[in-house]
């Protein structure tokens, strides 16, 4: 049952894929610093993705709740987030996710990047956690490795 569930979820995130493949993969960016968002979002931009940003813990989760709803999590490519922001955390936000299995890589930031932060974010399957500050070029490298450019 769970590899027929896999395999349906494989055709649907390749389906999705295909459909946008003529504007590039896409990546959902939370981050409440503007001007780092802003960044980000230049630099992924520059690199062949499409971005959606969000600029707290509340727009994150609104929109994987919509994509949760919408039986649509492919709707992004990759999530890159902070960890900390107003509201709830980016950990709060996944580990609050019914279906995580069915979510995009994730990439975590952090300022504050303790140990116990960093055995969080592994346990709930986080990709990569880059502690602030990071090389932007580190950080696309390792998008590229999950979700090459088209």
């Amino acid at each position: 049952m769970r590899q027929i569930h896999e395999e349906d979820t494989q055709r649907k995130r390749a389906s999705s894929r295909s459909a946008r493949s003529e504007h590039g993969p896409s990546v959902l960016l939370a981050e409440d610093d503007g001007e780092m968002r802003r960044l980000l979002a230049t630099a992924l931009r520059w690199s062949g993705y499409q971005v959606i940003e969000c600029e707290d813990g509340v727009s994150l989760t609104w929109r994987l709740r919509e994509i949760e709803h919408r039986d649509a999590a492919d709707a992004f490519d990759l999530i890159i987030s902070d960890i900390w922001m107003p509201g709830i955390t980016a950990l709060e936000v996944l580990e609050g996710m019914h279906d995580r299995e069915m979510l995009p890589p994730v990439i975590l930031i952090t300022a504050f990047g303790d140990a116990s932060t960093h055995a969080r974010a592994e346990h709930i399957g986080v990709v990569a956690l880059f502690d602030k500050p990071f090389e932007i070029d580190e950080l696309l490298g390792t998008v590229r490795e999950l979700t090459p450019p088209r």
